[in-house]
């Protein structure tokens, strides 16, 4: 029987879905589930929660939580990461408080940026242990890997390890869903084809099928936008319960100028660019509905919110709500294990699937999967202005993989004064500083490889 370990199972709300999701499919019901998490508390809460879920669809999977990893990877078939190194504090109050002194404002820094930097730092040398674990106790185990920086993090696992891996994430098809409501569109009657990088995927094409074939929804979405200056999307919670709009101006700004539109929120894709985020310019704030700080207040509303989830997901007289969710992960098991075929988007490296990016680039594309694992589908080239604002992104990516890889900090320091936000505030000695401050900051939490003294002096 198939054999699943969730390494990070703390994550509750998130395993919860996951678990849903797999155990839904008859041939999964069966499996046998290794919940493994640092944090005994939580460990012990996802183990109650799985046992609901499995329960709520009527499976009757093994179900084991242990503190070891070795113990949940040993013979594992299928390894699903979804753990976030250093957590809110001390990584991501650090991400955020120390460059905001510099003036360098964030929204979300869990990709790119000075806090997708460091967030790569030390999230890559914790995963690559896991891997080189994995070519021990599990070789022939397919990793989905879910942690951010998803695009660092790929490129690493695929230059260090060879453990078979695809990225995931949930933007296309979330985007997606969010276009079709903008437009009043039947999400299942979509047909698009998306390509790029992780987060910074743009729709190639975007159509509906109808009885005469593909139409092209572009022209409605073009449309749409000159309808509404500032569309909104309500998804952000508050603390009230409520929901509040967030915009999605910038993506919509991004589509009028570049013909196509991206698949990250706004709020995310604000921080990818030099134009929207600029100290001293709340015009542009308020004009395009930029949300500083986005990150550590849903953050901290999670956190205000967690004991009060967590009584309610673990009360023996409270059934467990088990929906399907948008996720790729169930399915890529499903169809590895049964032969059934599937199209899912994934992170995988280039390899000549975009011609005009680097191959050492992780591209998110197409992929088959059946019982061959996840096969990942040629795009050829895509329009040259989107792969030159990919390659923006992508030299940082490179540069901090390098820098974990290598143990060169100062490619750290390159990494942070080619990104293209915080180029656009910062100078070089205060980039350098920055950057100083940070891996000072972050101790213990970045190996010492990389935390040591300069190789060489940039400034």
């Amino acid at each position: 029987m198939t054999t699943i370990a969730f390494i990070g199972a703390g994550s509750t709300v998130f395993a919860k879905n996951l678990l849903g999701d797999i155990l839904s499919f008859p041939e999964l019901a069966g499996a046998t589930l290794r919940l493994h998490d640092i944090d005994a508390d939580r460990l012990e809460t996802s183990g109650i929660v799985a046992h609901k879920v499995a329960d709520a669809v009527g499976a009757t999977p093994a179900i084991e939580s242990t503190l070891s990893q070795d113990e949940a990877i040993d013979g594992a078939d299928h390894v699903i990461t979804m753990f976030q190194v250093g957590g809110y504090e001390p990584a991501t109050v650090v991400d955020f408080d120390i460059p905001r002194r510099y003036g360098l404002t964030q929204t979300i820094a869990d990709t790119l940026g000075i806090g997708g930097i460091m967030r790569g730092l030390r999230t890559i040398p914790v995963l690559l242990d896991l891997t080189h674990n994995m070519e021990r106790r599990c070789p022939d185990a397919t990793l989905l890997q879910y942690v951010n920086p998803m695009a660092m993090n790929c490129m690493a696992i695929a230059r260090a390890s060879s453990i078979a891996t695809v990225g995931l994430c949930h933007s296309v098809q979330h985007t997606a869903e969010q276009l079709a409501g903008d437009l009043g569109v039947p999400a299942d009657e979509l047909e698009y084809r998306c390509a790029g990088i992780n987060h910074m995927a743009f729709y190639l094409e975007f159509g509906r099928r109808t009885g005469d074939g593909i139409e092209d929804l572009y022209p409605a979405l073009r449309a749409f936008r000159e309808a509404n200056d500032i569309p909104l999307r309500g998804d952000a919670e508050r603390s009230d319960g409520g929901v509040e709009g967030l915009s999605d101006a910038v993506r919509y700004e991004m589509f009028e100028r570049l013909g196509y539109f991206v698949t990250e929120s706004s709020e995310h894709f604000s921080e990818y660019v030099p134009y929207f985020i600029k100290d001293g310019r709340a015009d542009l704030l308020e004009r395009f509905g930029v949300p500083l700080d986005e990150y550590p207040r849903r953050c901290e509303r999670q956190i205000a919110a967690w004991e009060t989830m967590r009584a309610e997901l673990t009360d023996p007289d409270v059934e467990l709500d088990v929906t399907p969710s948008v996720e790729y992960g169930a399915g890529i098991i499903h169809s590895i294990e049964t032969g059934t075929p599937r199209v899912v988007y994934g992170n995988v490296a280039n390899d000549g699937l975009i011609d005009n990016l680097p191959d050492s680039a992780c591209v998110e594309v197409p992929c088959l999967v059946d019982a061959n694992g996840v096969q990942p589908t040629k795009i050829g080239a895509i329009p040259p202005h989107l792969a030159a604002l990919m390659q923006t992104n992508i030299n940082v990516q490179e540069l901090t993989v390098e820098a974990a890889l290598s143990g060169n900090r100062e490619h750290v320091y390159h990494a942070a004064m080619l990104d293209p936000h915080t180029s656009a505030e910062l100078d070089l000695d205060q980039i350098w500083s920055l950057v100083d401050e940070l891996i000072a900051a972050h101790g213990d939490l970045i190996p010492p490889f990389v935390s040591g003294e300069r190789l060489g002096a940039g400034s």
